[in-house]
């Protein structure tokens, strides 16, 4: 499976500050609207372990075991997460870089 590093940065999760320093969607249906940073789609707040994927294949709760990064669960989704494509969530938007895109390995235990 194809996977990808985030962070809970603007640039990884498409969000920017206004002139007066709020969070805001930058793009689409919500843009302008205020964004909680670092809460997933799903309610949770992201840490390590924090999986976004593609939702009508891997359901929220989803369990999965990534080699070289662990276990994880999905709860949030990205407007690029496609198929079989999973978003591995880091604490840096340096080690996020650092991850790259990446062929692994995974093991799923989908929720249903």
């Amino acid at each position: 499976m194809m996977t990808t590093g985030y962070c809970k940065c603007g640039q990884c999760c498409g969000w920017k500050r206004t002139w007066y320093g709020r969070p805001v969607f930058k793009s689409g249906a919500l843009r302008g609207k205020r964004k909680k940073v670092g809460i997933t789609a799903a309610g949770a707040r992201a840490g390590h372990g924090t999986i976004a994927a593609d939702t009508s294949r891997y359901p929220f709760g989803s369990i999965m075991y990534i080699e070289g990064y662990g276990y994880g669960r999905v709860e949030d989704r990205g407007g690029a997460i496609k198929g079989e494509h999973i978003d591995l969530f880091f604490g840096s938007h340096q080690r996020a870089l650092e991850w790259g895109r990446r062929r692994k390995t995974v093991k799923v235990w989908l929720v249903r």
